[in-house]
């Protein structure tokens, strides 16, 4: 059975403020444990205006507090942007909080360009060489056998995983013997290389037996096929703004939006939109049917920013329900 799962960005709606976009957040985290999903995680961005998750674990706290069962992590860290010491102590504080529900994503990607470098005081790129080392001393932190001893973080009883939008994730996740989430929502390309090389050259640790996939996919789902486009056009918004150098607040829907850019943005749109699904709840659910039975994910993590959030939270409850009654029939 395919267990299913939240990515959340904290989006900052125009118009709305910082608090009510952790509001927002709480209250998705609340709907998801309540439809019975199994994570709830949150994405680290800097220097984003629309993006409210940059101190990942704080809005984790949030998040923890006002859930009882379902997991909360991180998807992911961006372990380049800080020291392993210090993603151990705040993990292991989130694992001494809410234990046995923490997962930890970790990412390379800086993500960063000069200014938020020298605001960070890191060189970012090279901190993304040392990737694969940190990840390994983030684990010995964890695990009690480092120089120095992490408390909070020594002995913490959570979950790390290895994130990745391209081949380099696969490998390191295959080699270190942990479980592997993949960025399809937004960067398809080397989905299914990337999970085969997982597959084909994992090795087992005592984190994770056998190779655990997790595949990520946007999901608009309303009572019409219209509704649920419009719903969609807020995050197509974003990705628009994001690759133009002009990110920005979440906006309002538009009607048509897609059908109204050029066909390069069209063309745009379509090509990281290719882990999506959009429309009635029985049009989603035979999506996501098919999504699972191309990449034979063990996890499926839905991503989808709405301008209104009580939309998000029925998208959600539309989808889990429509894919019940599929199992049931």
């Amino acid at each position: 059975m395919t267990d299913f799962s939240i990515l959340d960005l904290v989006p900052v709606r125009e118009g709305e403020s910082l608090t009510s976009a952790f509001d927002a957040a709480r209250d998705l985290a609340i709907a998801a444990e309540r439809a019975g999903c199994k994570r709830f995680w949150v994405a680290e961005h800097h220097a984003m205006e629309g993006i409210a998750g940059g101190a990942t674990s704080v809005v984790l706290a949030h998040i923890g507090n006002a859930t009882s069962r379902i997991r909360i992590g991180s998807g992911g860290i961006m372990l380049p942007n800080h020291s392993p010491f210090q993603i151990a102590e705040q993990f292991g504080t989130l694992d001494a909080l809410f234990p046995g529900r923490i997962d930890l994503g970790l990412g390379r990607a800086p993500g960063a360009g000069p200014e938020l470098q020298r605001a960070l005081r890191k060189d970012l790129h090279r901190a993304a060489e040392m990737f694969p080392q940190d990840v390994v001393e983030l684990r010995a932190l964890f695990a009690g056998e480092a120089e120095v001893r992490a408390t909070p973080g020594a002995g913490a009883n959570l979950q790390m995983w290895i994130l990745g939008s391209s081949l380099f994730g696969a490998q390191l996740a295959a080699r270190l013997g942990l479980p592997y989430a993949f960025a399809s929502h937004f960067a398809p390309d080397h989905l299914d290389n990337a999970l085969m090389i997982y597959r084909r050259d994992f090795q087992p640790s005592e984190a994770c037996e056998k190779p655990h996939v997790m595949a990520a996919m946007n999901l608009f789902a309303a009572d019409t096929e219209e509704a649920a486009h419009t719903l969609a056009s807020s995050q197509l918004q974003a990705f628009v703004a994001l690759r133009t150098g002009r990110p920005r607040k979440l906006q309002p829907p538009i009607k048509g939006y897609r059908e109204s850019l050029p066909a390069q943005a069209q063309a745009m749109l379509a090509h990281i939109g290719q882990a999506s699904a959009i429309g009635t709840p029985r049009q989603v659910a035979e999506d996501i049917r098919a999504f699972k039975a191309r990449t034979q994910a063990d996890e499926i993590v839905l991503a989808g920013p709405t301008f209104d959030p009580a939309a998000r939270i029925r998208s959600l409850e539309l989808t889990m329900d429509a894919l019940a009654d599929a199992v049931a029939a």
